[in-house]
C-alpha cells in the first residue's frame, strides 16, 4: 500500500510549507525491481520558498540506503540516496529563456494544483540511481550443478569424417 502526499505547489511554495518525514521503501513501486531489498524507510524534505525574480520553489532533500542489484554478480550493494534538488516552478515551459534551460543550477517543474511528492520523490531516486550498479570486484554467478566445463563441441567430436 503506497501512501500519497498531495500538494497544490504553488501555494506551498508562496506560502513557504514545509514537509517532512519517513517514506517506507517497498511503497516505491516504480524503483522496486531495481533493488534486491525493499527493507528500510528513506527521511525526506520538502521546503517551499520564493526564489530569485520571485519565481516559486521547492527544495527536496532525500536521504537514507538502498540495496540495488549488482549488474555483475547480481548480489546487493548498499547505495547511499542523498539527493538535494532544487525545483522552480513555472506556469509551462515556454516561459523558460534558453539562458535558464542551459542551466544546471537547478530543475525546472510544471505547477500542479495537485503534485504528489511521493511520485516526485520517486521520479528523483530513479534519476540518483546509478545506471549499471557493481560492487568494486566480484565473481559472476555461478551456474547451478556444473562442476566440470563441458564445451558445446564436444558433441561434434565423435562426426568428423
Amino acid at each position: 500500500m503506497s501512501q500519497r502526499v498531495v500538494i497544490d505547489s504553488l501555494a506551498f511554495a508562496r506560502e513557504g510549507g514545509s514537509l517532512q518525514g519517513e517514506l517506507p521503501v517497498a511503497s516505491l513501486a516504480r524503483v522496486l525491481d531495481m533493488l534486491t531489498d525493499p527493507a528500510g524507510d528513506l527521511s525526506y524534505r520538502v521546503q517551499g520558498r520564493m526564489g530569485p525574480r520571485n519565481r516559486p520553489q521547492l527544495v527536496l532533500e532525500v536521504d537514507g540506503v538502498l540495496s540495488v542489484r549488482c549488474q555483475r554478480c547480481l548480489e546487493g550493494i548498499d547505495s547511499p540516496v542523498r539527493i538535494r534538488s532544487l525545483l522552480e516552478l513555472v506556469k509551462d515551459e515556454e516561459e523558460l529563456t534558453q539562458e535558464e534551460i542551459e542551466d544546471d543550477s537547478k530543475d525546472f517543474l510544471t505547477a500542479q494544483k495537485e503534485l504528489d511528492v511521493v511520485a516526485l520523490i520517486e521520479d528523483e531516486i530513479i534519476l540518483d540511481l546509478p545506471a549499471a550498479p557493481r560492487h568494486e570486484s566480484c565473481a559472476l554467478p555461478q551456474a547451478g550443478g556444473l562442476s566440470e566445463k563441458v564445451s558445446p563441441f564436444s558433441v561434434l567430436k565423435g562426426k568428423v569424417r
